[in-house]
């Protein structure tokens, strides 16, 4: 069983009606220390997955209080390790399944997830260092027709955060992050192609290389394999766990399609640059699809009622141009499949 510990920091008269508030919820711990200033430090030990709640109901209730502060703690051990609280229910009382209830799903926070991906939306001096060196032996890798290279140059690329957190963000209608987001998936791109473009006109290009053929090429399988990249991208952050060979899989759907359309058109293939073009906007179109509907299957929305309100019209807006999108790349895809 994953723990949190929140610390509160609250004023001192608040110290007794924060216990009472926890009460109905299955914490495994609580203490309360006197700090200085008249304040008071609450630590409250729990399950991972129910910290949210709890958060929410700090945020409603003390938000506006002077001095409020809440902090999450991630616990790597506890000894003796708690027992899991058992739920109580009334004697005879039949269980109800309650109209419109959240799916709860074993994870971690949302406020967890916000920040651990919106750290990785911004297209800060060392993203763009990552991109363009992934770029460079991405293009060695595709130009020596060698594989473990490009794996290798997939590994050093960051761009599942970005993707994530635009699908994040489109799931809670937060405007500024998805701005973070869209401003680092631009750079990312706009570097790929500024550093594959004269790669392809300085070095020799043979466009009949099995890695160049592979991503001029768009077929249904690409579109599965982005569907399922962009759906396992958001929900190893949402689990908390590693997401850096998700990474991996997120990387190859999109860099290397983008370094492909680089190098052929800096070399004067132009048709087969459009090929990879193609390759690499599906990609991205799935991407996003299925990590905007694994997010909303998961039950991730804003806490206040005007904030849902928005963010479900984001996410129906955003589901509905993605698919809009990639219906018109399927036929332009099975147009040239065709011809």
């Amino acid at each position: 069983m994953a723990l949190r510990l929140i610390e509160i920091v609250l004023p001192e008269e608040s110290g007794k009606e924060v216990q009472e508030l926890l009460k109905e919820h299955e914490v495994s711990n609580l203490w309360q220390h006197h700090l200085s200033d008249r304040k008071v430090l609450v630590r409250v030990l729990l399950s991972a997955d129910k910290t949210e709640p709890v958060l929410d109901l700090l945020e409603k209730r003390y938000s506006t209080v002077e001095g409020f502060k809440v902090i999450l703690l991630s616990v790597e051990a506890s000894i003796p390790r708690p027992e899991p609280p058992e739920e109580k229910l009334p004697k005879h009382a039949e269980v109800q399944p309650q109209k419109g209830a959240e799916p709860r799903v074993a994870g971690v926070s949302r406020h967890e997830l916000y920040t651990g991906i919106a750290d990785r939306a911004k297209p800060s001096k060392e993203f763009v260092i990552l991109i363009a060196l992934s770029t460079i032996v991405a293009a060695v890798g595709i130009l020596r027709n060698n594989v473990a290279i490009i794996i290798g140059a997939m590994v050093i690329a960051p761009v599942l955060g970005p993707n994530v957190a635009l699908s994040l963000a489109t799931t809670l209608g937060d405007m500024d992050l998805a701005r973070r987001a869209l401003k680092a998936i631009a750079v990312g791109t706009l570097t790929v192609a500024t550093l594959s473009v004269p790669l392809g006109y300085v070095l020799t290009v043979d466009p009949d290389i099995p890695e160049f053929l592979a991503r001029t090429r768009v077929g249904f399988g690409d579109i599965a394999l982005a569907l399922a990249s962009g759906s396992a991208g958001a929900l190893a952050f949402r689990r908390g766990v590693a997401s850096a060979l998700i990474g991996v899989m997120v990387a190859v759907a999109l860099l290397p399609p983008l370094v492909t359309f680089g190098l052929l058109l800096g070399s004067g293939y132009w048709l087969m640059s459009l090929g990879a073009m193609l390759l690499f906007l599906t990609n991205l179109i799935c991407i996003n699809l299925s990590g905007v509907t694994t997010f909303m299957l998961q039950g991730i929305r804003p806490r206040t009622w005007w904030e849902a309100d928005r963010a479900k019209k984001a996410t129906r807006i955003a589901i509905a141009l993605w698919v809009f999108l990639l219906s018109a790349l399927v036929v332009v895809i099975v147009l040239s499949q065709t011809s």
